[in-house]
């Protein structure tokens, strides 16, 4: 290898870390942005995201704050959340404008609409916990708290719950990408996932029992749609994903080396062209 080489390589590296670099600073302005566009209407935001439960307790009683620090510190938290979960769809516009280059085009196509579904239904997560799940939940653990015992939620427990119940829920609707995604990568198929469906209802259940708190109204509300969610995946799969032709074995790795010593060979060529290329 030359100096010349050497020297490209050593630039070309260091073009890449510059752009992750500025990416990166893009991504952590984005964020403070919205942050600081948001934070002036922090109280407000936070009577939002608990008026599901405000909307439910008895009469006379209110949430409290039993840190010293959880009246600034708690709306702080669910305004850096908040902004962060704004700013996912540029987040992920940055991670591809540093990453597409170096995908090829069949890639880039299917990457795509992977990325926008993911995002949409991890917002959907949250919507759907915000307006089903919390009005049930809260109602429950209203009505079976002993007589003589008023319900003051802390605002800092509050928030911490919110959060586990928003992230439990946004990650465990990404499961219809998950099971398109098993398929599409030939890890099994649409039978074979069907026939296993008992076992995924019990392991959907079992996801539930750990990412919720430990009561059987939260568990089989994150758990049913997670069985539903599934299915869907497993249509989806069917319809855009056509079967692999069944042959045998050794004749489909030796189609898949060919077409990799074929892509091997156009990128020597393509290599050698650039190095006879006059600067």
């Amino acid at each position: 290898m030359t100096a010349d080489e050497v020297d490209g390589k050593e630039q070309s590296l260091l073009e890449h870390l510059t752009e992750l670099r500025d990416r990166l600073m893009r991504m952590v302005l984005a964020v403070l942005a919205l942050f600081l566009l948001l934070f002036p209407f922090s109280e407000e935001i936070f009577s939002t995201v608990a008026r599901p439960l405000l909307a439910l307790m008895p009469e006379g009683t209110s949430m409290i704050a039993t840190s010293v620090t959880s009246p600034f510190l708690v709306p702080f938290k669910l305004v850096l959340l908040l902004a962060v979960l704004l700013a996912v769809p540029y987040l992920l516009h940055q991670i591809w404008g540093f990453v597409a280059p170096g995908l090829y085009s069949h890639e880039k196509r299917l990457a795509g609409p992977l990325l926008v579904s993911s995002v949409a239904l991890f917002y959907c997560g949250i919507a759907f916990a915000y307006f089903v799940v919390f009005p049930l939940l809260f109602a429950f653990f209203i009505t079976v708290a002993p007589e003589g015992v008023a319900v003051m939620t802390d605002i800092g427990q509050f928030l911490d719950f919110v959060i586990a119940i928003f992230f439990a829920f946004g990650i465990a609707f990404e499961v219809p990408v998950a099971t398109f995604l098993l398929v599409l990568a030939g890890a099994t198929t649409p039978q074979q996932l069907a026939k296993k469906r008992p076992y995924i209802i019990v392991a959907a259940f079992v996801i539930g029992m750990v990412l919720t708190p430990p009561d059987v109204i939260s568990q089989s509300l994150l758990a049913v749609p997670m069985w539903g969610l599934f299915e869907i995946g497993l249509l989806m799969s069917k319809l855009f994903i056509k079967p692999r032709k069944s042959g045998d074995g050794p004749g489909e790795e030796e189609t898949d080396e060919a077409v990799t010593e074929q892509l091997f060979d156009e990128m020597e060529r393509e290599e050698e062209s650039n190095r006879q290329r006059p600067d």
